[in-house]
């Protein structure tokens, strides 16, 4: 089980492609999100896919994908990633997607609304990837028979009939904004949906050549997967720190990212084997739009670059800062815990200061402290359960108001932050990646503690 143990992109896919092939894998299953994952995967010939819904292990020959019942689906952004897959060599890579029958589709019209909300929000934008996942799911509670489900991806009169229905809906709830957001450069497509359902014929064709292409399969059928021989992957998207209960409330997803999905998967299925849960995290922290970033240090970005994470892209502006043990810290108890770490993007060391946080202060007193202290100084902070989003608002109101306590790592290379991360975090690391391919990662040896893992 792969989880981010921050905000997205510490490198998920990478590790997930690594392990497909070091542990054989036959299925790559996909518990929580939807579109709006970005999982980076290069091979050593030169190709490059950014896996979304198709798990990040299928450039290895006869893997599976499996998207359970916790999963978002977007018909068009699949036919669009299995066509890019197919370009560059994965044959039928739509044809080796299982789709558990129950799975919520997101359609353009709540795509649309999810953009033209964020639009309406200004400076207080909450970070949206912008592909409709929080929409969905806020229709899935209250309006749980208006959703369209992927078993219904074949049966063109009922697509037609919902597609529509939730068409006049959102145009109707969005009415005011639709007239305020009128001139925004970014509004003007998704109004267009809202506006005009010239679009949805070919939406039904689309629908029904990923129900024709993929297998959707029932919960007896998912769980017969879990019980086959071999290895199953769990590839998490985005991050803990963005958990829909554990995150910085506003700046989170609609999403369990924790361990928890996949459990719920294996436990349905009354799997009695071996689980490893594994928590990804850069040498580094990250973090795209709004939302607290103790550590944010501005003049890294020069430094840290990334092609695949720009500015531009509706979630906003991309950030950085050395590593943030205390969030790390956090991650991991909001999760549970974890079996072990793998570390990602140890080649940007040498672009690091020889430091980093491992507590905050904060010159704001509050009533309910949501901080463990040591000496004055935030070591922790506290993990609120049950969930409470009041609470999880508090904590990101008062994270604005911390600052890095930094702590310099003598010798600074691979095995002394290593070893700061493994002292800090009081989990080992078991994969270590210095590089884009599945070459670059490697299996560090503690005494046979991760048994499928072979170093």
């Amino acid at each position: 089980m792969v989880v981010d143990l921050a905000y997205g992109d510490s490198g998920k896919g990478t590790i997930v492609d690594f392990l497909t092939r070091q542990c054989g894998a036959h299925t790559i299953v996909r518990f929580n999100g939807g579109p709006q994952a970005g999982h980076n995967v290069v091979t050593s010939d030169g190709r490059h896919h950014t896996f979304s819904q198709i798990g990040s292990g299928a450039f290895v020959p006869g893997v599976r994908t499996l998207l359970s019942r916790f999963m978002l689906i977007e018909p068009y952004a699949m036919l669009n990633e299995a066509a890019h897959l197919q370009q560059i060599g994965v044959r039928n890579p739509l044809e080796s997607v299982m789709i558990d029958r129950r799975c919520p589709v997101i359609t353009p019209p709540q795509q649309a609304t999810n953009r033209l909300r964020e639009i309406a929000r200004g400076q207080a934008a909450h970070g949206t990837c912008g592909q409709g996942i929080g929409e969905t799911m806020q229709d899935s509670i209250e309006n749980p028979d208006l959703i369209l489900r992927a078993a219904e991806l074949g049966d063109r009169a009922t697509v037609r009939k919902k597609l529509q229905t939730i068409r006049d809906l959102k145009s109707s709830q969005l009415r005011e904004i639709i007239t305020t957001a009128n001139k925004h450069p970014q509004a003007r497509q998704a109004i267009e949906t809202l506006l005009d359902d010239s679009w949805i014929e070919a939406a039904i064709d689309n629908y029904a050549e990923v129900n024709q292409r993929t297998s959707i399969i029932d919960d007896s059928a998912a769980k017969a997967i879990v019980h086959e021989n071999g290895t199953l992957i769990f590839e998490g998207a985005q991050g803990v720190l963005l958990d829909e209960n554990f995150g910085f409330h506003p700046h989170t997803t609609w999403s369990t990212t924790t361990f928890a999905n996949a459990q719920t998967v294996l436990d349905e299925a009354v799997y009695q084997g071996q689980r490893t849960r594994i928590g990804v995290l850069r040498a580094y922290i990250t973090r795209h739009g709004q939302g607290p970033l103790v550590t944010q240090q501005d003049d890294l970005c020069q430094h840290l670059n990334e092609p695949h994470n720009t500015d531009q892209s509706w979630p906003g502006r991309f950030r950085v800062g050395p590593f943030d043990a205390v969030a790390a810290r956090y991650a991991l108890a909001a999760a549970g815990g974890a079996d072990a770490l793998a570390i990602t993007h140890l080649d940007r060391l040498p672009f690091l200061p020889n430091h980093f946080c491992n507590a905050y202060n904060s010159n704001t007193e509050l009533n309910e402290e949501p901080f463990e202290r040591e000496d004055n100084r935030i070591t922790n902070i506290k993990v609120h359960r049950p969930p409470s989003l009041a609470h999880q608002e508090k904590l990101t109101n008062a994270l604005r108001h911390c600052h890095p306590i930094v702590t310099p790592i003598e010798h600074f290379d691979s095995t002394s932050f290593i070893a700061m991360v493994e002292r800090e975090l009081r989990t080992p690391v078991a994969i270590t990646s210095t590089g884009r391919l599945h070459h670059d990662k490697s299996i560090r040896d503690f005494a046979g503690r991760l048994a499928p893992l072979r170093a």
